[in-house]
């Protein structure tokens, strides 16, 4: 069986909660030590020129192996 890593990040998916993604890193070994928004940017046309506008905010959280 391979090492499962020391860290790792996830990313709160569409469909899920906050509490959702922190249970699926709690089954997977990890806690979490670190939480991040990142933007997620979509360009918008209009007025002659493309501009890039947030479409939303991306939770991202870093999780520690739980050693035993």
């Amino acid at each position: 069986m391979a090492a499962k890593k020391k860290k790792m990040r996830f990313d709160v998916e569409e469909n899920e909660s906050v509490e959702q993604c922190l249970l699926r890193m709690e089954k997977q070994g990890y806690m979490p030590v670190r939480r991040m928004e990142e933007p997620v940017l979509k360009e918008v046309k209009g007025g002659g020129k493309n501009d890039v506008e947030v479409a939303y905010q991306r939770i991202v959280f870093e999780g520690k192996l739980i050693e035993e």
